[in-house]
């Protein structure tokens, strides 16, 4: 099992920047990929960046530029930074992890305000 903590949302003002930061515990010996999902009111959850455990990283076209996803394996944490904020950007984001599973985050707001 792996058990996952996520940080770092708030409000901002559109153009701002935010740090999302995810915590993994348990069995972070079998982790694998990690990435961020994130889902707005009345829209599907979408996948915004992932990255493996070597290093290569994926983003979702309307992001591409402005976040950035990272990890630190000796602390078992995967990061966003989120540049250039837009109100779009508003959602809930998902900390989403491969280990001998699928695990999900408990969600952290993140509102752009124009």
């Amino acid at each position: 099992q792996v058990q996952l903590v996520e940080s770092g949302g708030g409000l901002v003002q559109a153009g701002g920047s935010l740090r999302l930061s995810c915590a993994a515990s348990g069995s972070i010996f079998s982790i694998n990929a990690m990435g961020w999902y994130r889902q707005a009111p009345g829209k599907q959850r979408e996948l915004v960046a992932r990255i493996s455990s070597g290093g290569s990283t994926k983003y979702v076209d309307s992001v591409k530029g402005r976040f950035t996803i990272s990890r630190d394996n000796a602390k078992s944490t995967v990061y966003l930074q989120m540049n250039s904020l837009k109100p779009e950007d508003t959602a809930v984001y998902y900390c989403n992890v491969f280990a001998l599973g699928v695990y999900w985050g408990q969600g952290t707001q993140v509102t752009v305000s124009s």
